[in-house]
């Protein structure tokens, strides 16, 4: 299928206003909000990790509000059911046949509320959605609304009565953003505006339909990127296998995420090729989730973002 021509000041443009006016809902996360937005121009789904009340949910909403697309909150529990997800087979005494009831994962925006906290079995449906579109209904495939995005929160403090994801499962999420407390300026702004928190998103307007949305993904594919930068993304993978102190390394897929999105960050740029700098400002939220450190290094200290800036620095970067 032939592609329409690509419009990078148009992508850049809107961009640019849907992080204004997402900065306007959400103090302090400009960075993870831009991260966002580059996951969602490329149909890449995110896990968030935060402390509860850093406005992970807001994040959500307000991104439901800002591109006018359907929304659905998931709290995930330790009793939540595949079919509560997913949908359910409705008998309808009338008819005397049964009746598709769609679940909340029929949403175009879908906040998956502490993923963490539900067995196997249900992160399992929600993963494998997101991996094929669609869901099984009697064994018949049913698609999920388009654009489909899932955004998946975690505590990263809480862990007793928790079921951690697989790393086979973490791979499907395209990034993990970090979220932190805000500084002392942002903290105040939050604070100055107090009697608006439960209304922040409020602020926040549609600024671009669902429809536009895929046509920028479609365009998505236009942005160049040198060999040298294929190689640059292919060094830092294979960085990751063979470092000492990883047990287990990107995949592939990673890989591909970290090319899909560099080529985002570029476009909402207004470039319509990829830099260095691009992929390198994308590296650790691609890669923190999928890889699984040797104990050793756990033992001193030392996390996935501490290894991956580590390899960053002793690969070299192309001219």
């Amino acid at each position: 299928m032939a592609h329409t021509p690509i419009d990078i000041e148009l992508i850049a443009k809107r961009s640019e206003e849907v992080l204004k006016q997402l900065g306007q809902a959400v103090d302090g996360q400009q960075v993870q909000l831009r991260h966002l937005w580059s996951a969602m121009l490329t149909g890449g789904h995110v896990i968030v990790e935060g402390v509860p009340g850093l406005g992970k949910t807001l994040m959500a909403r307000a991104l439901g509000t800002v591109v006018d697309a359907s929304f659905a909150r998931i709290q995930f529990t330790p009793d939540l059911m595949p079919s509560d997800v997913t949908g359910t087979q409705v008998f309808e005494g009338n008819t005397g046949s049964f009746r598709f009831k769609q679940g909340p994962l029929f949403s175009q925006i879908v906040l998956a509320d502490e993923i963490n906290r539900t067995p196997p079995k249900t992160q399992a449906a929600l993963l494998e959605a997101m991996e094929e579109g669609q869901v099984s209904v009697d064994g018949e495939p049913v698609s999920l609304p388009q654009p489909f995005f899932v955004i998946a929160t975690q505590n990263p403090v809480e862990y007793e009565g928790t079921y951690p994801l697989p790393e086979a499962q973490l791979d499907r999420f395209a990034m993990k953003l970090v979220v932190d407390y805000p500084n002392e300026e942002d903290e105040l702004r939050i604070l100055r505006s107090h009697h608006f928190v439960q209304r922040r998103e409020q602020r926040v307007a549609p600024l671009i339909t669902p429809k536009e949305l895929l046509r920028f993904r479609d365009w998505m594919d236009q942005i160049h990127a040198e060999e040298s930068v294929l190689r640059y993304i292919a060094a830092i993978i294979r960085e990751t296998r063979e470092h000492p102190q990883i047990m287990l390394g990107a995949s592939p897929r990673a890989g591909i995420s970290l090319l899909s999105l560099s080529r985002a960050s570029a476009a909402m740029d207004g470039r319509d090729y990829v830099t260095p700098d691009d992929v390198k400002g994308l590296v650790e939220p691609v890669l923190r989730h999928r890889l699984l450190l040797k104990p050793d290094a756990e033992l001193e200290g030392m996390d996935a973002d501490d290894l991956i800036r580590e390899i960053l620095r002793s690969v070299s970067v192309p001219r």
